[in-house]
């Protein structure tokens, strides 16, 4: 059985999380909230880019790489030059 705003899992109910209208009230709800009993199923994993970019490059790609990345990015959910920064970062990394 379901209801608005609801859901049964093993018996007990789960809040679903609001939406927010700016980082600052995301902020506020979380520092009060018990997220304990709130459904978080929906949630997405956030990387957060905090080292400065000072340095840029200019590439050359042909319209078929382009598009193929721009893309990958969109299913990723982040900008496409974004995207190409996270390739390197793991391609320089070793990482999967």
């Amino acid at each position: 059985m379901k209801a608005i705003g609801f859901y049964l899992d093993k018996g007990k109910m789960k809040k679903k999380i609001p939406t927010f209208k700016s980082d600052r009230a995301a902020a506020a709800f979380v520092d009060k909230a018990d997220l304990t009993r709130s459904d978080l199923s929906g949630a997405r994993l956030t990387r957060f880019e905090i080292k400065p970019k000072d340095k840029s490059i200019n590439l050359r790609l042909s319209g078929e790489l382009y598009d193929a990345v721009r893309k990958r990015a969109a299913r990723a959910g982040v900008p496409y030059q974004r995207f190409i920064r996270l390739t390197l970062e793991q391609a320089i990394s070793g990482t999967k």
